[in-house]
């Protein structure tokens, strides 16, 4: 899974809610439709804007990581007398996919895709090479969580645990624990998808976080199929952690 972060998160909303103030949209959407490097002159003129207003604006969106900056020489002249070269934008090739709350359709995506790759490779029935592929995303996740509890030092259950849920909660699972101890995923990373196709991205998910915690174990925790309205079609039940 790819490691989506608070900061990341609340730095992507930052960025696009600079576009809702009207100037800096209508600079964002100049420069974007220009397909090219445009100056601080030409945006300003396409917009009737003052120079400084335009400078700042653009400065703002490239800051914001919306526009990428150059600095070229707009004569085409080099050497002495060529003049400085001039600060130029463009749109940035940064992708930016915020939803609230947090999903992650490109992972439910990328996961079927392979599983169809998968099939098509080993001639094996797509309902197993989704399985497989599931699990192998979520022995990934769990060996980031590996790394986790080595850093903290967790070793008792409830440490562990501690560790767990705060991994699940940056990829948008929001874990909360009831007075019974079980977990509850209280959103889905894949709703819509779930929605639609119920079986088979809820199966998917539940492959992949039963892999994740048995990848971790030790933290008295199982992976179970226990659809819930408005929350995962998953939750973490506990169980022994002795043998």
């Amino acid at each position: 899974m790819s490691e989506p972060t608070a900061t990341a998160r609340a730095d992507q909303l930052a960025a696009l809610s600079a576009l809702g103030e009207p100037t800096r949209r209508a600079l964002y959407e100049h420069v974007a439709h220009a397909g090219r490097w445009i100056s601080r002159d030409e945006a300003a003129d396409a917009l009737a804007l003052e120079r400084s207003t335009a400078a700042h604006h653009l400065d703002r969106l490239a800051s914001d990581g919306l526009l990428e900056t150059d600095y070229q020489r707009l004569s085409g002249k080099q050497g002495p007398g060529a003049g400085r070269p001039a600060k130029l934008y463009r749109r940035a090739g940064r992708d930016f996919d915020v939803t609230l709350p947090p999903r992650d359709y490109a992972l439910a995506g990328m996961m079927l895709a392979e599983a169809v790759d998968r099939s098509r490779a080993e001639r094996v029935d797509i309902a197993e090479s989704i399985d497989a592929v599931a699990a192998d995303e979520g022995r990934r996740l769990g060996a980031a969580i590996g790394d986790e509890l080595r850093v903290a030092r967790a070793r008792t259950a409830a440490s562990r645990r501690k560790v767990v849920f705060a991994v699940l909660e940056r990829h948008g699972f929001e874990p909360r624990t009831g007075d019974d101890g079980t977990v509850v995923l209280r959103n889905c990373p894949f709703h819509q998808l779930a929605q639609q196709h119920t079986d088979l991205i809820c199966g998917m998910n539940l492959e992949m976080l039963k892999a994740a915690i048995d990848n971790v174990g030790d933290i008295g925790l199982e992976a179970r199929f226990e659809p819930e309205v408005g929350a995962c079609c998953v939750t973490l039940r506990r169980v022994s952690t002795r043998p």
